[in-house]
């Protein structure tokens, strides 16, 4: 699809996700969107899509860039059964979505790196931010955000780690209607399964990337060295340090040490 059209959208999603389809040619975030439309009494389901972000971010407020026409831009207004403390749930469901979406589109592997990236050839090529609106100790929604690169990845100049395309892992032009498709029926299917915590763990962890190195976790309360050993239900890093403490993390950014290798078997020095 050369722009998106709301009712092509609509269209092609066959699930209880996906609809109604709001577009945008430009907007500062699409996650800003869905939750003042979630705020609103928006239905779950919802999806908000954007051509081009002139404002998106990831994590910690990081930027996203997303030139007009060359990925997708999205967020999902979800509404689920969840306690505020099992959010991080979401984040795992949508990385796992976004990894078979692109295998589906591809043929290529891809990896998840803690907490929010997807991984194409150790560069990333994706990432997700989830904001939730809450109810007391319940979550009252949830927005769902996805970025991937499709046609083309941003210059090394204008980001802060290495990119990757999903046109470039498949070797062919990608469609990104088609990658949509696959991604929200993705996310459907596993959102379906998000009070199965340890279904959904299994699955997440399977495609983490440096689960057993060496890595420096910068939180903070300031850095820790240690194994990232693996991860909870509820989407913490379990590091063990040199102590023999192990730490419980809900956020940082992770870096793999000097001379160890990511679940590509690419060697990574300093990727966040």
């Amino acid at each position: 699809m050369a722009r998106w059209e709301a009712e092509a959208v609509a269209a092609a999603m066959r699930g209880r996700l996906g609809k109604p389809v709001v577009v945008f040619e430009a907007i500062g975030s699409t996650n800003d969107e869905a939750k003042r439309l979630a705020e609103a009494g928006a239905a779950e389901g919802t999806l908000v899509l954007a051509e081009t972000q002139t404002a998106g971010r990831g994590r910690g407020g990081r930027r996203w860039l997303s030139p007009p026409g060359t990925g997708l831009a999205l967020s999902l207004v979800l509404r689920p059964r969840l306690a505020a403390a099992q959010a991080a749930r979401l984040t795992m469901l949508a990385g796992v979505a976004g990894a078979e979406a692109i295998e589906a589109a591809t043929g290529a592997r891809a990896a998840l790196k803690w907490p929010n990236d997807i991984l194409l050839g150790g560069r990333k090529a994706g990432g997700i931010l989830v904001e939730c609106g809450l109810a007391g100790e319940r979550l009252e929604y949830a927005v769902t955000g996805v970025g991937l690169n499709v046609s083309a990845a941003p210059p090394a100049e204008a980001v802060e780690v290495p990119a990757a395309a999903v046109a470039e892992a498949a070797g062919r032009p990608v469609d990104r209607l088609e990658l949509l498709t696959a991604l929200v029926g993705a996310l459907e299917r596993w959102y379906a399964r998000v009070g199965d915590g340890a279904a959904l763990r299994e699955a997440w962890a399977r495609r983490l990337a440096w689960l057993g190195e060496q890595v420096t976790a910068h939180t903070a309360e300031g850095e820790l060295a240690g194994v990232a050993e693996g991860v909870d239900e509820d989407g913490a890093l379990l590091l063990r340090l040199a102590s023999g403490e192990r730490r419980r993390l809900w956020a940082a950014d992770v870096r793999l040490r000097p001379g160890h290798r990511d679940a590509t078997g690419e060697e990574m020095s300093d990727v966040r």
